[in-house]
């Protein structure tokens, strides 16, 4: 018996979590911080220095609707310069979305889904805090 596939409306939103070492790629990180800011409308997450959640590496988090996807996935793995990058969905199941329906640009780093709840309310990207100037 085949399974039924998933729906895309599953889907409230994504996250890409860009990685940087602090002492070594955090002006790469800057760089690329300020490139999607001006190109995209989308939420930037603060900077966390240190291990955070599933993450071991530094990293900030850039939250965005569905519809900015191709975008921005297309910019990043032509700008990533070399940084690791994981992009997951949002939807009710947070330890799928990060170990098992995700995708990387560069060298994929470990994500510990052990500490991510199987269950969750999905949530959306909430309003951008950037204002695009440039087109992507």
């Amino acid at each position: 018996m085949e399974e039924a596939s998933r729906p895309i409306s599953e889907i409230a939103s994504f996250h890409a979590h860009i990685y940087f070492d602090p002492a070594n790629t955090r002006s790469v990180a800057e760089w690329l911080r300020a490139r999607i800011a001006e190109r995209f409308p989308v939420r930037l997450g603060r900077w966390h220095e240190v291990k955070v959640g599933p993450h071991d590496a530094a990293m900030y988090q850039v939250a965005f609707e569905p519809d900015v996807l191709a975008g921005l996935v297309s910019f990043l793995m032509l700008n990533h310069r070399g940084l690791s990058i994981l992009i997951h969905p949002n939807t009710t199941n947070p330890r799928r979305d990060h170990v098992k329906d995700a995708l990387w640009i560069g060298e994929k780093l470990p994500v510990h889904g052990s500490s991510l709840p199987e269950q969750s309310v999905a949530d959306s990207a909430g309003a951008p805090n950037t204002k695009p100037t440039i087109v992507a």
